[in-house]
């Protein structure tokens, strides 16, 4: 999937040249339940890093057994797409936090590392958002880094906007690829604010921040893509995937939003928004797109994961 994060010196040209232009898809799976027969439905050809979200350690730091794991890393590779387990997440255990301080850091992180061996995987996604990024997230990231180049692993990152100014720019240098999560300004926990989560301007205002306001090369910035509608109103859904919108409303796939009459609206991406945020990571040069989540994707003709695919091939 990335075959040019090593930082070690490079002699052959080939390799020089993929790691720069290859455009990468990034696509995050939900790590819960049989992790072989969920992923069934994905094109592992249609992508090339997948992160499994979340796989968080006990309060003492020990990762349990993740059924499927070693059996999807396995099937991953065969078609030279990266597998990364992702920490964290929006809704993460608070003994994170215990775990990031100095006493027990070295717990942690032996822990991911151990993992990634265990597993085979490619590297560690930090995936820390709001407060966890905190007095903390330098010295773990920094911990962290270290570690996982010693194995010729990969370490990405989930960033916010709104939360860039907790982020140092020493942390920041030290990942691989950073994530732009340009989605959920707002959803159900703020019902007040009824609109769309995910614009096109949004995105562009986030790849700015990111790549001109805080200086990482647009190579390793990846712009993030909601698979998913929230909906605002006293008789719908609070959240429906892409795909059970098409599914529901013949024609949902052209717009951003679906309002039933009486009831509330559904506010998403649909393919002509999803285009448009492409063409601007590409224009830009950005290093790829990341999605969240695939399994929240339509099936045939109106899978935005195959015209994503589509459009990159083009």
């Amino acid at each position: 999937m990335l075959t040019g994060c090593s930082k070690n010196p490079v002699t052959a040209a080939e390799p020089e040249i993929e790691k720069v232009e290859r455009f990468k898809v990034i696509g995050y799976l939900f790590a819960d339940g049989d992790l072989l027969v969920k992923p069934a439905t994905i094109d592992f050809n249609k992508i090339t890093h997948l992160n499994i979200a979340f796989i968080n350690p006990d309060a003492s730091g020990i990762f349990a057994p993740v059924k499927g794991l070693a059996e999807l890393v396995k099937k991953a590779h065969q078609q030279q797409v990266k597998v990364i387990a992702a920490i964290a997440g929006g809704n993460p255990p608070q003994y994170l936090k215990d775990l990031l301080k100095p006493d027990k850091r070295k717990v942690l992180v032996g822990g991911l590392i151990q993992l990634t061996r265990t597993y085979n995987l490619d590297g560690i996604d930090v995936d820390l958002e709001g407060d966890f990024v905190n007095e903390d997230y330098e010295a773990f990231v920094t911990d962290l880094s270290a570690a996982l180049k010693k194995e010729n692993k990969l370490m990405t990152a989930a960033v916010a906007t709104w939360n860039s100014a907790a982020y140092s720019d020493k942390a920041l240098a030290l990942f691989d690829l950073i994530n732009i999560m340009s989605y959920d300004q707002t959803g159900p926990w703020r019902k007040d604010k009824p609109g769309p989560h995910s614009t096109y301007e949004a995105a562009e205002a986030d790849f700015n921040h990111w790549n001109v306001l805080r200086n990482i090369p647009a190579e390793r910035l990846i712009l993030g893509l909601p698979f998913y509608a929230y909906g605002f109103g006293a008789d719908i859904p609070e959240s429906l995937t892409y795909g059970e919108i098409v599914q529901l409303y013949p024609g949902a796939e052209k717009v951003d939003l679906w309002e039933l009459p009486g009831k509330g609206t559904f506010y998403y991406n649909g393919w002509p928004t999803l285009q448009k945020k492409l063409s601007y990571a590409r224009q830009k040069k950005a290093g790829g797109v990341m999605i969240w989540q695939l399994l929240g994707d339509a099936g045939g003709a109106l899978s935005l994961l195959n015209a994503i695919h589509r459009e990159i091939e083009n």
